[in-house]
């Protein structure tokens, strides 16, 4: 009997919860599937499986089993990562997520290059600006916009935006430039829902200075709250990634010059990195390189 095959073929019968499931996955008859569970079950001398004609579930020995099995194959699939040629050459499907307004302004015009550049890589981008479970959904990396993070995953830091606070000059010369935080309660103000009402500014001694502003808008889309500042309706604050081409061109201007707002961090996410794949080892060096330095989105000036 080939163990470690056995051992294969038991981990996929549990994961696909059915012995026709595993073998379609894995290639093989359903009675090749039988036998090698039956072959193990002999070698162990025990049954791994309680099987009946409507439910399959793992016995004691067999949830033991499965842990181990799956330990160990991921141990042989990494060593052999190791000497193949997909751990040195970029191939395959890779999936990305990206917020939607930074994946649209900062990295879509990205990807034909770094295509270009691995062309046996295929590109499968998703822009969805709530925060994905890397594993569960089946991304390989993720891009997050954070100022803490990630807990659960590895994080690699590409940039840092800055957070600035403006309005629209039609605005500012209707209703006046506010000179502090607290200045904010008398203005009309678009908050970005992720972010909420309470606005914490820090002045240059390192004071904090927050403020809970009046929400006249709430949106949880950074474009919105742009769009609204862009029409005259009120203050924003929002990361310069967004922004910077605005305050460049004087379209949108900054308030408070003497209060600074939190920094954000741009960040490659991925899930460990045990297993890093030449693939997303390749992204995310193209992607470092790519923001290397002072980003486009901070040159205001």
């Amino acid at each position: 009997m080939d163990r470690l095959r056995a051992l294969e073929v038991f981990v996929e019968v549990v994961r696909k919860e059915g012995f026709a499931r595993a073998a379609e996955a894995l290639d093989t008859s359903p009675a090749n599937v039988t036998r090698y569970i039956s072959d193990l079950e002999s070698h162990l001398q025990t049954r791994l499986l309680n099987r009946s004609s409507r439910k399959m579930s793992l016995t004691p020995s067999g949830e033991a089993l499965f842990e181990r099995a799956r330990s160990i194959l991921e141990d042989v699939h990494e060593a052999e990562a190791i000497v193949s040629s997909a751990a040195v050459h970029p191939r395959g499907v890779l999936r990305i997520n990206a917020p939607l307004s930074f994946g649209v302004l900062h990295l879509a015009h990205l990807w034909p290059r770094f295509m270009q550049q691995h062309p046996d890589v295929q590109l499968d981008v998703s822009l969805i600006d709530r925060v994905v479970d890397i594993v569960e959904e089946g991304y390989d990396m993720a891009i997050r916009i954070s100022r803490a993070g990630s807990a659960s995953n590895v994080a690699r830091k590409l940039a840092t935006s800055r957070n600035i606070a403006c309005a629209s000059p039609d605005y500012l010369a209707r209703r006046g430039v506010p000179q502090t935080p607290a200045d904010l309660l008398h203005h009309d103000c678009i908050v970005y829902t992720y972010s909420g009402e309470e606005w914490q500014f820090t002045d240059a001694t390192g004071k904090l200075h927050p403020v809970r502003v009046r929400g006249i808008m709430h949106t949880s889309n950074g474009d919105t709250a742009r769009a609204a500042a862009l029409g005259g309706l009120g203050i924003i604050w929002q990361p310069t990634f967004l922004i910077g081409a605005d305050l460049r061109a004087g379209r949108l201007q900054p308030v408070l010059p003497g209060y600074r707002l939190p920094d954000i961090d741009v960040m490659a996410v991925y899930a460990s990195r045990r297993h890093l794949s030449a693939k997303v080892r390749a992204i995310i060096d193209f992607l470092v390189k790519e923001f290397d330095g002072t980003p486009p989105w901070d040159r205001i000036s």
